[in-house]
């Protein structure tokens, strides 16, 4: 809003100042800034009013140390961290940009979600919530929408080295001086492969079988793909919201490395340089992720242990499904098994714990585990390790990751 303003004022009253809207690094330090500040005024009053109202979490006893005394700390905190992200985005970024829009959308629908659960939790006294079957219906239409806009939308396209034949080339205000005629702008399926010189690939030479006319076909592979990834990704946030500063902890420093791979995907200069794919447009998207950063840092003013509140799934599936959708538009989907190996990490734990019992219960009659207690913070939890230094040291093989994640765009 405010950068469709200050634009109209700079272009029809040329106003000293007004300028400077134009520029990614103001509003995404605006974004930043203003996430922060909401975060810390409205999340004091928001805890404040759910404390008032007495509305609590309703622990479960698992047998861990302090975990009773989470008894009673309120939860739907998720709320401080929507408002964090959408106000700043709405009023930094540009709201006409394709890939803002899918992204608040895509903030809005999990957001809606989660509180559904939440709700009927506190408010309902159940404490199995939202069905999960429900949740999963909710994430695949996400899954369906992104990956619809993302196929067929005209505004999503690639920068490509134009064919001798091509008749579509882009100006030389789009790509510089040195490449004037020497490249297109295309809707495409690629995505960049890690540790792979030429780490593009494209998903419908999956389907190059099918002969002639394949590529028409490739939503077959695309939109299931981007469903599967958005439904894995977001659960997997869910399961990692289980201690005081685990999520949104790890959420931030995942958040500020899209926020780079965005930045450097979305300038022409930078991609040249880093060979990587230059996704016009995609740059306005660091005005949203600075958002998003400063939301979960300042959430984590509150949930840090011990914590004044949870975020609940309002919070948890939110950002799991924002972070999922981010990488999808800046097409390095493939990075998440990498960047958000936390996330991984927590389901695979939940996964191999489930199947394995099942499968010697079946075969022994006894179901064993191979964890003392799954998501995987809670073996370390039954290990005898305090609370505070499993988060700490999560967040120092996050940081890792998010490190080894940036690198993969040189080490080939």
């Amino acid at each position: 809003m405010l950068y469709s303003l200050f634009q109209y004022l700079d272009q029809t009253f040329n106003i000293p100042g007004a300028g400077v809207f134009a520029y990614l690094s103001f509003r995404g330090a605006m974004a930043l800034i203003t996430s922060l500040v909401i975060s810390l005024l409205f999340g004091n009053r928001w805890i404040s009013f759910l404390n008032k109202k007495q509305v609590g979490e309703t622990i479960r006893d698992l047998g861990l140390e302090g975990q009773l005394e989470k008894q009673g700390t309120p939860t739907m905190g998720g709320l401080i961290i929507l408002a964090s992200i959408l106000v700043p985005a709405l009023l930094f970024a540009d709201l006409t940009n394709i890939y803002i829009l899918l992204m608040l959308f895509t903030t809005i629908w999990l957001g809606l979600i989660g509180f559904s659960d939440d709700y009927i939790k506190v408010f309902k006294k159940d404490k199995k919530g939202l069905k999960g079957i429900y949740k999963v219906i909710g994430q695949v239409v996400l899954g369906l929408i992104v990956g619809l806009v993302m196929y067929f939308n005209p505004q999503v396209v690639v920068r490509e080295k134009a064919k001798p034949t091509s008749q579509i080339y882009v100006t030389l205000e789009q790509t510089g001086p040195s490449s004037k005629f020497a490249y297109e702008q295309l809707q495409s399926t690629k995505t960049t492969i890690p540790f792979v010189k030429n780490n593009e690939f494209d998903y419908a030479s999956l389907l190059s079988w099918m002969g002639t006319g394949y590529e028409k076909w490739a939503f077959l592979i695309f939109i299931p793909l981007v469903i599967f990834i958005i439904v894995a990704v977001s659960n997997g946030a869910n399961l990692t919201d289980g201690m005081d500063g685990l999520a949104a902890g790890t959420s931030a420093v995942i958040g500020l490395t899209l926020g780079l791979l965005a930045w450097v995907s979305g300038n022409i200069i930078f991609a040249d340089y880093l060979n990587i794919m230059y996704l016009p447009n995609v740059g306005e998207l660091s005005i949203y992720i600075a958002a998003f950063v400063g939301a979960t840092v300042g959430f984590l003013w509150f949930n840090t242990y011990p914590a004044q509140v949870f975020m609940g799934d309002t919070g948890s599936l939110s950002i799991g499904g924002i972070i999922a959708v981010f990488a999808i538009i800046i097409r390095k989907e493939l990075l998440i098994p990498i960047l958000c190996g936390i996330f991984l990490a927590e389901s695979l734990s939940v996964i191999l714990q489930v199947s394995y019992f099942k499968h010697t219960k079946k075969k022994y009659g006894e179901g064993r585990r191979i964890f003392k207690m799954s998501p995987l913070h809670h073996h370390f939890q039954k290990l005898g390790y305090p609370e505070p230094k499993i988060v700490q040291r999560f967040l120092i093989i996050g940081i890792f990751l998010a490190v080894s994640t940036i690198i993969t765009l040189k080490l080939r």
